[in-house]
């Protein structure tokens, strides 16, 4: 397997000044990749702004990103993305995820009772259509196009989607549709059993996610992480004690590198927690620790 590790900007997704030094930083480094989380109501850098702006600093970094669609016109997002991979040269990356579930998110976004995921399998072949150069008749129970052109098509043929989520339903709708797995918050035996479910759902849709594509995000603090970060992580896995999810210290976090690539995990972006995780000198640490695994 192709091993790879992206890194995601912590304070740097905020501020533009850390934001321009972090993606600089990542190519010098060797990095494979840099990866930005979609926070509809947060304050983080929106991936399509983030992702240009890095595509025209940068000539090899792969740009990455976990995307809510939901929220956006099908069409508009079809465009944009296959701009930005044009600008980037093919380097784009992409994660689709139904949303984090933020209090408030699911009206701002106008999907509140609704069900998000039937409606991203609804939306994702319109945007491969659109992507394939295509024009979109659809009429479905979220989503209605009729005769709309290709506005853009994107480098790469195709452009890749990989879902997130870890429920039963979302490793299913995975399998079903989707072209990879970038799974968070969750232990190597739950990845193990995930890639098992996401290929036996797509060998029953009759497709194949390539083995290769499976990927984890992953926390990490070189100390003691802050209390808040803790705190999110426990509400959202209560089930875990923090420790099994976010490794504190290069050894732990190597070593937890190396369990997921035993499950079939090979594919990783890695959070920095601590409070100058995205700043020079960590990411020269990280680089030390990561960059010989990288195959």
């Amino acid at each position: 397997m192709k091993i790879r590790f992206a890194v995601s900007p912590g304070r740097a997704a905020t501020d533009l000044e850390r934001f321009v030094g972090f993606v600089t930083d990542l190519e010098t480094l060797g990095f494979d990749g840099m990866w930005l989380s979609d926070v509809p109501l947060g304050p983080t850098a929106d991936p399509v702004v983030g992702l240009a702006y890095a595509a025209g600093t940068t000539s090899r970094l792969k740009l990455g990103s976990t995307v809510v669609p939901l929220g956006r016109n099908p069409l508009v997002l079809a465009k944009s993305l296959a701009q930005l991979d044009r600008l980037s040269a093919g380097r784009l990356l992409l994660s689709f995820v139904v949303g984090l579930d933020q209090p408030g998110e699911r009206q701002a976004l106008g999907v509140a009772g609704r069900h998000r995921g039937r409606m991203l399998e609804e939306m994702v072949p319109l945007l491969r259509a659109w992507w394939a150069g295509g024009t979109v008749d659809h009429q479905g129970a979220s989503f209605e196009v009729r005769g709309v052109a290709s506005p853009a098509t994107p480098v790469q043929d195709p452009l890749e989607v990989w879902f997130g989520g870890r429920g039963a339903e979302a490793l299913a709708r995975a399998g079903r549709v989707a072209d990879g797995w970038l799974g968070a918050a969750v232990t190597p035996a739950e990845a193990e059993v995930a890639v098992r479910r996401i290929a036996a759902a797509a060998s029953e849709a009759g497709r194949a996610v390539d083995p290769e594509h499976y990927g984890m995000s992953i926390l990490f603090a070189w100390t003691q992480p802050p209390p808040s970060v803790v705190a999110a992580l426990g509400a959202r896995r209560p089930d875990l004690p923090a420790e099994a999810l976010l490794p504190v210290g290069g050894t732990a976090l190597g070593r937890l590198v190396d369990r997921f690539v035993e499950a079939g995990v090979s594919k990783f972006v890695v959070r920095p927690v601590d409070p100058d995780g995205d700043g020079r000198a960590a990411l020269e640490a990280l680089a030390g620790l990561l960059l010989p695994l990288q195959t």
